[in-house]
């Protein structure tokens, strides 16, 4: 029993890692092949040896290491056979052929050398790679979740509101097409930049959310993936500092993570924007993220972005919840819904118009939604009509919105806290 409870210990630390490393071991070995689906394979070969191995031997001191290391031979051997050699540069197969005689250790470190530019993050060239031109938005934002994120095809089919087996298809094809093309593993020129920004962004926002409230699993959070976005957003605004979306997303990302050690209970359990500890928000993000949207707004007209950390800026201001200037929040989402109109913005507008201007003028608008196909299957669409229908005193309706929201999410915090609501309902 003893034996079976350590192995599944070892296979859980296993998956936690293979969640933080992932990414980095793709991008790694993907500047040794020069193609990033082989990268993910050989990546997959490594956690299939810790698999394989880690329950006998015991985790290593430095598990990430570990992976990082062995996907690399794997993609040293291929390099040494030839199986690359219709696709590798020419100046490193020259600087490879030179070298096939040396050791191991050798051999990598020449490897790595010969890769080697003046761009020394890995993660940003998978980034740029993944959103080249020659994909479709969609396989862009989809390959660089997988890729970057490691989240799932049903994670990432989620987050985009469409069918796991259409995100499947996107990034099976993505990879087919980089590969075809050719497409170079390196960050872009300055006068290619701005063409491949927006979709960076894009995946940037969507790998933060997911770490800001995880669709799926037993923790209401993944700060990991959060930092990582806010990381790259980083990188990105470095590189292209006078665009002002880009301080725009980081602005918000930092006055969003600002809340993270509020938004969890001292059981994992989720806790909600007005109910939290606002003690206990982290003042240098709130401080770093208003001196980026000042950046953002000195630079022109706000974007999408930079309306959103806006929107963010109000309740990081905001002492109380009491204090929050919610007619301001209405006001922005409005513009935000002029400028980029989905339903999901519909939906944060109407919670704040419920909280500016009462519950039933957010209901009027939640009710405009309920046919909306994007939002078939979205949990929150029933948990905000639960809530304004709950506070309007309806609340047999409340507690059947806040059961189907319940069963449409996969995050078990949230399932929890849905059905707690539900139960509230009927108190």
């Amino acid at each position: 029993m003893s034996d079976s409870k350590d192995e599944a210990a070892i296979h859980r630390a296993i998956d936690a890692v293979w969640r933080m490393e992932s990414a980095k071991i793709i991008a790694t070995v993907a500047r040794m092949v020069r193609d990033v689906g082989l990268a993910e394979e050989l990546a997959q070969d490594a956690l299939v040896a810790a698999l394989e191995q880690w329950p006998g031997a015991g985790v290593p001191d430095n598990p990430a290491a570990w992976l990082t290391q062995v996907a690399k031979h794997r993609a040293l051997d291929r390099l040494r056979h030839g199986q690359l050699a219709e696709r590798k540069a020419p100046e490193i197969g020259r600087e490879l052929d030179a070298q096939h005689e040396m050791a191991e250790a050798d051999f990598a470190e020449a490897v790595d050398a010969a890769l080697d530019d003046d761009i020394g993050d890995d993660l940003l060239r998978l980034v740029f790679t993944a959103c080249h031109p020659v994909l479709s938005t969609e396989a862009r934002v989809a390959l660089t979740l997988r890729l970057m994120g490691g989240l799932t095809t049903d994670e990432i089919a989620r987050a985009f509101l469409v069918p796991e087996a259409t995100v499947a298809q996107r990034i099976v094809r993505a990879k087919r097409t980089l590969l075809d093309a050719r497409v170079p593993f390196e960050v872009p020129r300055r006068h290619e930049l701005e063409s491949r920004l927006a979709s960076v962004l894009e995946v940037l926002y969507l790998i933060f959310n997911e770490g800001y409230a995880a669709t799926a699993g037993d923790d209401w959070m993944r700060p990991t993936l959060c930092d990582e976005a806010m990381r790259l957003g980083r990188i990105v605004a470095g590189l292209v500092s006078d665009a002002s979306e880009v301080h725009g997303l980081v602005a918000l990302m930092e006055i969003q993570a600002s809340r993270t050690a509020a938004r969890v209970g001292a059981s994992g359990e989720p806790v909600l924007l007005l109910e939290q500890n606002r003690a206990r928000w982290d003042q240098m993000l709130i401080r770093r993220g208003l001196a980026g949207l000042a950046r953002a707004e000195a630079l022109g007209a706000l974007g999408p972005y930079a309306l959103q950390a806006a929107i963010a800026a109000c309740h990081g201001r905001a002492r109380t919840a009491q204090e929050t200037d919610w007619p301001r929040i209405a006001a922005l989402y409005d513009a935000l819904a002029e400028l980029a109109p989905s339903p999901i913005v519909e939906l944060n507008r109407a919670v704040a118009l419920s909280m500016a201007f009462g519950p039933a003028a957010g209901l009027e608008v939640v009710d405009g939604l309920m046919d909306e196909p994007a939002l078939r299957g979205y949990h929150l669409l029933p948990t905000v009509r639960g809530d304004l229908l709950f506070k309007l005193g309806r609340r047999d309706e409340a507690r059947k919105e806040f059961d189907r929201a319940a069963l449409l999410t996969r995050n078990t915090r949230e399932q929890a806290l849905l059905r707690a609501r539900a139960r509230a309902c009927t108190g």
